[in-house]
């Protein structure tokens, strides 16, 4: 594995360094990326930039900004008290990715907020990523109750062809559940733990002759305290060789969500069951927030 070092950006060279990598890492042009002044003028005033180096290349970066936690019915609103970071994008190049680096950058976006004394980060993501999933709600220990439609409206490269519709997590990066993530200290779930445990899937999918997984028409609407909903494991590889059954799955898991947390449900955990005939599968655990 590469060698890699994180340290917060530093240069004019990084910071346009950034938008090649935006570009290449999501497949858009120059007109759909972050200006690089923006990225030093929000590192300048109180954010976070920091670039993943192999040796002195820059191959990922992280970007995070300071911003408040929307309390609209709040009396009390002093900023200090909703201070958060909100992280704006994270990219890695894509010979780089998959090695773990996106982690790093991750931590070392926690180690930057602990140091200005913030416990809250929030991000959004396509809940429909599986590689995403497993990192911010597997690994990090972000948790999820917020579903937002077409959020970032028509997109290009990498996003096209589906809506934008967008999980937004919370990451407190203070809580034990953080901790404990962040420390290893508990094996990834695997699905037949979980069954064992009592969970439900409520959306049982199958795969097609030609190995594409197929939602089912509807999804259960259940009050156990623990459910399973299935995502593909890989998205990408559906839109393209089927679009209309990626947005099937767009539509599918959009009602399923919004279902379930409008009832008090929050995602808390993921699993992936990898298969080495390519069916793997992918599933967040959905727990009940007064469970």
């Amino acid at each position: 594995m590469t060698q890699i070092t994180i340290r917060p950006l530093a240069s004019h060279d990084d910071y346009e360094q950034t938008r090649h990598i935006h570009m290449a890492a999501w497949g858009v042009d120059a007109s759909e990326t972050i200006p690089p002044l923006t990225v030093h003028a929000l590192q300048y005033n109180g954010g976070t930039a920091l670039g993943a180096y192999d040796d002195d290349r820059l191959v990922g970066y992280v970007l995070g900004t300071l911003g408040t936690i929307q309390a609209p019915n709040r009396i009390d609103q002093i900023a200090a008290a909703r201070l958060k970071m909100y992280s704006v994008i994270m990219g890695i190049l894509p010979e780089y990715q998959s090695q773990g680096i996106g982690t790093q950058l991750k931590l070392a976006q926690r180690e930057a907020a602990l140091h200005q004394g913030i416990r809250l980060i929030t991000w959004t993501y396509d809940p429909l990523e599986s590689r995403n999933g497993r990192l911010n709600i597997g690994k990090l220990g972000a948790i999820c109750n917020k579903y937002y439609r077409d959020f970032h409206g028509p997109m290009a490269g990498r996003n096209a062809g589906l809506s934008s519709d967008r999980f937004e997590v919370e990451w407190w990066v203070t809580s034990n559940r953080v901790e404990g993530r962040v420390a290893q200290q508990r094996r990834p779930l695997s699905l037949d733990a979980m069954r064992g445990a009592g969970a439900i899937v409520v959306n049982e999918a199958h795969f097609d002759a030609a190995g594409l997984l197929i939602p089912p028409l509807e999804f259960a609407h259940s009050d156990n305290n623990l459910l399973l909903a299935e995502i593909p494991a890989d998205i990408q590889a559906i839109k393209v060789a089927d679009l209309a059954l990626a947005q099937q799955w767009r539509q599918h898991t959009r009602q399923l969500f919004e279902y379930y947390f409008a009832i008090n449900f929050a995602v808390t955990d993921f699993v992936f069951q990898p298969e080495v005939d390519g069916r793997s599968r992918s599933f967040y655990l959905l727990t009940h927030n007064d469970s």
